[in-house]
């Protein structure tokens, strides 16, 4: 049986996840400096997530010198 085409990803996940691994919270508290080597690996603060959201695309309507509309 085939897998079918919307499940597959080019190797990587295409929406934001709300949850890290453990070796990405561990890698983003070392880049914070909130990262002690003597601490365990195990009941790692919680780090947030900040999603970033994209703009819709607007169209603007341009008005030529004839007096016509031109979207763009």
């Amino acid at each position: 049986m085939s897998i079918d085409k919307s499940l597959k990803t080019m190797g990587k996940l295409v929406r934001q996840r709300n949850v890290l691994t453990r070796p990405e919270r561990i890698k983003y508290l070392m880049d914070e400096g909130l990262w002690d080597e003597k601490k365990s690996v195990y009941g790692l603060p919680k780090v947030k997530i900040i999603k970033i959201k994209k703009k819709a695309k607007v169209k603007k309507a341009a008005v030529a010198t004839d007096g016509k509309v031109k979207a763009s």
